[in-house]
């Protein structure tokens, strides 16, 4: 059975798909005007925020792809890896920007689709959100597959077992390239959207009093570009590395348990399998209701139905590849499907306003600033707990549902194909997170434009749905991520094995646990720089906010305009520098830590980061999810409503999630995926030249 013919197919009908998507959102009606013109500043300024940014990222990647051509003469990697690194940079790189320029086209027909009801709306954006999810899917497959058949014609002289070991290590360097791409997209998207968003924020809605959507502020045109270029061209770009890392790194688990061709083909059939599910699925996204229980079972309905068609899928997949002996494969996917809706159940109960760990942080914001943010804490750590648990759970049970017992290496297979599993929905699961961003801009053009209130009613619903399923779906990736590190580390693991080296992981060796405290405080290192970045260029937004107001007369009174370029330049400026050094960081850890300690000490870095990255990640995430939305549950009138003391000291504690939830927190599922590929990269030269 050749796998291309599978994910080829795969792919294509997924991009056919997002051209047809694409052309029907087109089609649809833009608007007043005045609606137009604040869309169209929107898009102009996240092209051009994209055209800085792909622009810097290009160095890196030119100097990378020196020094992999380097090492490919030296006959340290073979001759395809830097040319594989490129393409999985570049089609990363297509993804988020493809579905960045959809979302700023889509949000202002959003808007105009929510005068005639609430599922027009709905449908617009989840349509658009679709483009995404199905982007990132159909272009993963696409260089996935056209390096398979490449590699594996040029490779035919050789004996399977050996063509198939250099095909699965050739294609795990692009998936170092797509982790390049998602990590600068994620910094530095998520350092533009939210200095732009504490700072409006704090001057305009705290000290100005002003709503937060107003053409008065001057940051506003930046804080709106910024959800575009963070949580949509950096999530899909996150996304994309999960995806194609997941399937890679199974791949070569599939080759070191021993299940050959069979084995590689599973992680593929699956990958397609879950393009047409997630396809149908989206058809049932539509409701005829406001309530927010309504539409997040919408959202559900097409989630759980795109599920049980994977779940069916598999096993006759399965069944035929690997036969009844390993059904037990089946079972672990079944298991990380399973966990990617448990950790999305629990990232929705501790972030959306319809719960009681939400609603207790809003209730609080009466006693003051102090007692809300202790009480946000409180929320963010504690909601560690389900999805910790049930990732925990999940490795055991794949492990052993897999045959791990008998054979650890099928076990870890397991553990892999789990990962995939938990990723194959990702077609709608990323639609559902990219549709976020859009409802947002929606529900900002329906306020600047002033709509009637009945439209801004519905964009604002959508908006609020949009900020649960936006946790969910940063919930969600943090989750594979935990689990896609892991079969990456079982990788590296067999990738030293295969050039003579015996890693010695005994917890009693100290070379072991000096990698595990290094690895457990790069989390932490790294989310400190990111959000020092969001501080410092928040700073300066507030300053030029605050000239502005005082500077420029008529701007509080709606006579004269803002400058709003000056504070998108500010972002951009700040998202650029900011982004370097946690890139560096990522990169360089384990080649200095492996040259300076030594393999096993790689090792025990790369647990260490997963673990404490995997928490960290979640925490931050949740916590500023929920400081969100207990400022809209306010915003709905409780608790005094928008202009009340509680409602400021909810602001200000959203200003403190902010960086949390959209810079950091997302940014460290990158990391721990990147430091593994990196290390399963430099492992020859590790080995080779390291002192220890």
């Amino acid at each position: 059975m050749n796998p291309t013919v599978f994910t080829l197919i795969g792919s294509l009908i997924a991009l056919l798909t997002v051209t047809i998507l694409i052309l029907r959102m087109l089609k649809a009606d833009t608007g007043t005007e005045e609606m137009l013109r604040i869309a169209t500043a929107i898009e102009s300024a996240a092209k051009a925020y994209l055209k800085k940014q792909y622009s810097v990222v290009t160095l890196f990647y030119g100097v990378f792809f020196v020094i992999l051509c380097v090492l490919a003469y030296t006959g340290y990697v073979n001759m395809f890896v830097p040319f594989a690194f490129l393409t999985g940079g570049f089609f990363s790189g297509l993804a988020g920007y493809i579905g960045m320029r959809v979302a700023t086209k889509a949000n202002v027909r959003t808007t105009q689709a929510c005068k005639n009801s609430i599922n027009s709306g709905l449908r617009i954006a989840f349509m658009s959100g679709t483009v995404m999810g199905l982007v990132v899917v159909g272009l993963g497959l696409l260089d996935l597959s056209a390096w398979y058949y490449l590699l594996d014609h040029y490779y035919s002289g050789l004996a399977q077992m050996e063509r198939i070991q250099i095909i699965t290590s050739t294609i795990l360097t692009f998936g170092v390239g797509a982790s390049f791409m998602a990590l600068f997209a994620r910094v530095g998207g998520g350092i533009f959207t939210k200095a732009a968003d504490v700072g409006a924020d704090l001057v305009g809605k705290v000290e100005a009093g002003i709503p937060e959507d107003d053409l008065r502020n001057p940051a506003v045109i930046a804080d709106n570009v910024g959800d575009n270029v963070g949580d949509v061209a950096g999530m899909g770009a996150d996304l994309y590395e999960s995806y194609v890392g997941s399937i890679i790194a199974t791949m070569a688990l599939g080759v070191s348990a021993g299940l050959g061709v069979d084995g590689v083909t599973v992680p593929m059939v699956m990958a397609s399998v879950g393009i047409l599910a997630s396809i149908l699925g989206t058809f049932l996204v539509k409701t005829n209701e406001m309530s927010q229980r309504s539409l997040l079972w919408a959202i559900r309905r097409g989630i759980y139905t795109t599920s049980l068609i994977v779940i069916v899928a598999a096993y006759f997949v399965v069944k035929y590849s690997l036969g009844l002996e390993h059904i037990g494969v089946f079972y672990a996917v079944v298991v990380g499907l399973l966990s990617g809706i448990v950790i999305g159940l629990s990232t929705e109960y501790y972030t959306s306003s319809n719960y009681r760990p939400t609603r207790s942080i809003s209730m609080t914001a009466e006693r003051g600033t102090g007692v809300t943010v202790i009480t946000g804490l409180s929320v963010g750590m504690q909601s560690t707990v389900v999805p910790v648990i049930t990732v925990g759970i999940a490795v055991l049970l794949a492990y052993y549902l897999a045959g791990g017992a008998e054979n650890p290496r099928m076990g870890i297979y397991g553990v892999g194909i789990s990962a995939v599993g938990m990723l194959s929905t990702l077609g709608i699961t990323l639609s559902t997170d990219a549709y976020g961003p859009i409802a947002d801009n929606a529900g900002g053009i329906a306020e600047m434009s002033k709509q009637d209130p009945i439209v801004r009613d519905r964009a604002a619903a959508l908006d609020q749905l949009g900020n649960t399923t936006a946790a969910t779906g940063k919930g969600f990736a943090i989750g594979s991520a935990a689990l896609t590190a892991l079969a990456l580390i079982a990788a590296y693991h067999d990738r030293v094995l295969l050039f003579g080296y015996t890693p010695n992981l005994s917890l009693l060796n100290p070379r072991v646990i000096f990698g595990l405290f290094i690895g457990g405080m790069l989390p932490l290192l790294f989310s400190s720089l990111a959000i020092n970045a969001v501080g410092s260029a928040a700073g300066k937004i507030v300053a030029e906010v605050r000239r502005q107001f005082n500077e420029i007369e008529g701007i509080l009174s709606g006579n004269t305009q803002p400058d709003y370029e000056t504070c998108i330049k500010i972002s951009v400026s700040a998202a650029q520098r900011g982004m370097i050094l946690p890139a560096l960081i990522a990169i360089l850890s384990p080649i200095v830590v492996g040259l300076l300690v030594g393999v096993d000490a790689v090792v025990g870095l790369l647990v260490g980061a997963t673990v404490v990255g995997f928490i960290t990640a979640v925490k931050m995430a949740n916590t500023g999810g929920a400081f969100d939305n207990a400022k809209k549950y306010i915003e709905e009138g409780r608790y005094g409503g928008k202009g009340s003391e509680p409602h400021k000291v909810a602001v200000l504690c959203d200003t403190i999630g902010d960086p949390l939830k959209d810079t950091a927190g997302p940014s460290l599922n990158i990391l721990i995926k990147l430091m593994s590929m990196v290390a399963i990269v430099s492992a020859q030269i590790v080995i080779t030249f390291s002192l220890g």
